[in-house]
C-alpha cells in the first residue's frame, strides 16, 4: 500500500490517543522507518503490522480499528487532499457510490501502482443499495464498512450499513447493503 494510507493511520492515532501512543504501536508494529514517504509503495504486511499493533495497544478488535480507519479515511484524509475528486465523483451518496470506480481510475493516474477494489452497485432503490466490494487485500471488509458510514457522514446522510455477505476464506465479494 501506499504510504498514505500508513500516514493516514498515523494521523488517526495521533488526533484520537497522541504521540505516545504513535510511538507504542510503532515498536509493537516492529517499524524502523521514521515516518512515511505519501507516494512510496510499501509492503502491505506493514499496514497489517501497524492495524496489529493499533488493535494490541488499544485493547480493541482489528475490525474496530479498521472500521474507524475507514471513516477517518473519508471524513479527513480523503477530504483534505482529494476534496475535488471528491466533490467530482457525486452529489449525493448513492451517486458517489455508483461513481466510486471512476474516483479509482483518476486516482490510478496519480498512484500507477495502487490496486483499488473493485465496486459494483446493484439493486439500487429508492432508500438502499447493495455493493458488492472485491478486493485482492483479504480482511479489508470493515475498513469498506467505515468508508461507508463515513460517506454517509460526510454527505450528511445517516446510513445503516450491512454486510450481507462475507467474501469467505477462498476470496471472492463482499456483499453490503447501505440503507439511508
Amino acid at each position: 500500500m501506499y504510504g498514505m494510507v500508513n500516514q493516514a493511520i498515523e494521523q488517526m492515532v495521533l488526533r484520537a490517543h497522541g504521540p505516545d501512543v504513535w510511538r507504542d504501536i510503532q515498536r509493537r508494529a516492529g517499524l524502523t522507518v521514521e515516518g512515511f514517504i505519501s507516494n512510496e509503495a510499501y509492503p502491505d504486511e506493514v499496514t497489517y503490522q501497524l492495524v496489529g499493533a493499533a488493535s494490541e495497544c488499544l485493547g480493541q478488535p482489528a475490525e474496530r480499528i479498521l472500521h474507524a480507519f475507514g471513516e477517518h479515511w473519508v471524513l479527513h484524509t480523503a477530504r483534505e487532499h482529494y476534496g475535488p475528486m471528491l466533490a467530482a465523483t457525486g452529489s449525493t451518496l448513492p451517486e458517489f457510490l455508483e461513481h466510486l470506480p471512476r474516483l479509482h481510475d483518476r486516482v490510478v493516474l496519480i498512484y500507477p501502482k495502487l490496486m483499488p477494489p473493485r465496486i459494483e452497485v446493484t439493486d439500487r432503490a429508492e432508500r438502499s443499495l447493495r455493493l458488492h466490494y472485491t478486493s485482492t487485500r483479504p480482511g479489508l471488509a470493515p475498513f469498506m464498512g467505515g468508508l461507508l458510514s463515513g460517506l454517509g457522514q460526510l454527505f450528511g446522510t445517516p446510513t445503516k450499513v450491512t454486510l450481507e455477505r462475507p467474501r469467505g476464506a477462498a476470496g471472492g465479494t463482499d456483499i453490503f447493503r447501505v440503507e439511508w
